[in-house]
């Protein structure tokens, strides 16, 4: 049989009644067939791609197909990627040649490729790694059941057409190994910001925010079956704004973290990830009302230098960003920040270097992301600036950052003793099965003694002991 590569098209319109239809139709002849068949979803990258594998397994479970935790058992193989860093890249590939040994064996297995990796490579993939049978980007895992159908056929199978309204909106995702406590709920995809280090834009195209009552409903459901914490998601949450056509209203990022929070006071909130050029007054102030909105924000920094900023075009400069900071103690004393660093970048100079630290130094961060500088293709900064910051120097000023952020978090964690918290209990702590874990509103773990408490329960914690990572604790009665 000739192989060909089959690209279809993208749905551009969640909501059309036509393609609906035809979703519903496919599914009662293709879940019959497919019914006992295994797939395997392996994620790479941020909380957004493990959102979207639990969206990808919704739609196969859809169509009878049956998730499995062992890629050995499976009839499909999917690995949910990430182009952020090129380490990320390398990790795929990496794991592709063990998929690879595994099809020589079971040649009927299907391997494919999902997400920003194959948004950006596109049916370079299929030429590159000859086992991949599919290749699906982040807007079109409705099609995955025909992909999978036109691979069953010998043929290779593309959809990498990015949507300007796919939400997945309507479909309510399968929970992968889930702790049944804490749960991803999915409200904009896409971005609008260009930063020059960046491929999201490229890989995930622009914004579109989902309707805010399926954002609710999805919560309220998520409370029902026991989960008593989410995280609403999004590439700049702030930015989040769903407008109505028929009532000629639109809601914003604070309205709807208030709509969430109203669910139910036992259902704790959080979100990620803030933007330092649009994170409100507003959004600070609804934060501050409701008990159970986690008093935690994530604020990428990425440089405290504004000459390496504005070559980022985070169109913030360092004085914007400290006074955000300010603003958000001056509302939230107790609040918890945390943010991302990227060490290295074109034409970072010691000066610059110094002055993230010196930024560091300033907001002592809970936690950060840390890493050095990985040219991205296709990005602004590969097409016009040099990468010309050795490596050897790129790693030293890491260290000199991690360095820095490992002592400000001893630091920080010092001041918690004999502070008391209420934790909501995640799982058992992974030295002892006499402990428990959890993380206070400003997300710090917490390890305390697991007496007669149990997952999704809150327990009031006085600190006892502590590390830069961990807090350790005994239960108030």
């Amino acid at each position: 049989m000739v192989k060909l590569n089959v690209e279809i098209e993208s749905v551009n319109k969640v909501h059309d009644e036509e393609r609906q239809g035809e979703i519903y139709s496919a599914t009662t002849l293709e879940g019959e067939r497919n019914s006992g068949r295994k797939f395997y979803v392996e994620t790479y990258g941020c909380q957004m791609n493990f959102s979207d594998s639990e969206i990808v397994a919704s739609i196969l479970s859809g169509e009878g197909f049956t998730p499995t935790d062992r890629y050995e058992d499976a009839d499909v193989v999917l690995i949910n990627t990430c182009s952020i860093r090129e380490n990320a890249e390398q990790k795929v590939r990496s794991r592709l040649s063990e998929f690879r040994r595994m099809k020589k064996s079971n040649p009927e297995v299907l391997i494919g490729v999902l997400g920003c990796m194959a948004e950006r490579l596109k049916s370079k993939f299929l030429e590159e790694e000859k086992i991949v049978d599919l290749v699906v980007g982040p807007d079109a895992y409705r099609d995955l059941p025909k992909l999978v159908a036109i691979a069953d056929e010998g043929q290779k199978a593309v959809n990498v057409l990015l949507s300007r309204e796919e939400t997945y909106a309507d479909i309510n995702p399968v929970r992968l190994n889930s702790n049944g406590v804490t749960a991803f709920i999915s409200i904009m995809r896409g971005c609008n910001n260009m930063c020059t280090f960046c491929v999201v834009p490229f890989t995930r195209g622009r914004e579109r925010s989902r309707h805010p009552q399926s954002i609710a409903e999805e919560a309220k459901q998520l409370f029902n079956l026991g989960y008593r914490e989410v995280t609403l998601l999004g590439q700049n949450v702030d930015s989040y704004l769903w407008k109505s056509e028929e009532t000629k209203t639109a809601i914003n990022f604070a309205q709807l973290l208030e709509l969430v929070a109203q669910v139910n006071p036992l259902l704790r909130i959080r979100f990620s990830t803030s933007h330092p050029k649009d994170i409100t007054d507003e959004v600070m102030i609804v934060m501050k009302k409701y008990s159970n909105i986690c008093k935690h924000i994530h604020l990428p920094l990425q440089s405290g230098s504004s000459k390496v900023l504005e070559r980022m075009n985070r169109t913030y400069d360092r004085a914007w960003y400290r006074m955000k900071v300010d603003r958000i103690r001056e509302l939230m004393p107790e609040c918890g920040i945390s943010t991302d660093i990227i060490t290295g970048f074109c034409g970072e100079t010691e000066e610059d270097h110094k002055e993230t630290l010196n930024m560091m130094d300033y907001v002592k961060y809970d936690l950060a992301y840390m890493f050095k500088y990985s040219e991205r293709p296709g990005t602004f900064a590969e097409r016009n600036f040099e990468d010309d910051v050795p490596d050897k120097v790129k790693s030293r000023r890491l260290q000199e950052v991690i360095e820095m952020q490992n002592k400000h978090q001893f630091e920080n964690n010092s001041k918690e003793i004999d502070k008391e918290y209420e934790v909501l209990v995640e799982g058992f702590s992974k030295r002892s099965k006499e402990f428990l874990f959890g993380r206070n509103s400003q997300g710090k773990v917490i390890v305390f003694p697991k007496s007669n408490f149990e997952k999704g329960n809150y327990v009031k914690v006085r600190v006892k002991e502590f590390t830069s990572a961990t807090l350790a604790g005994e239960i108030v009665r």
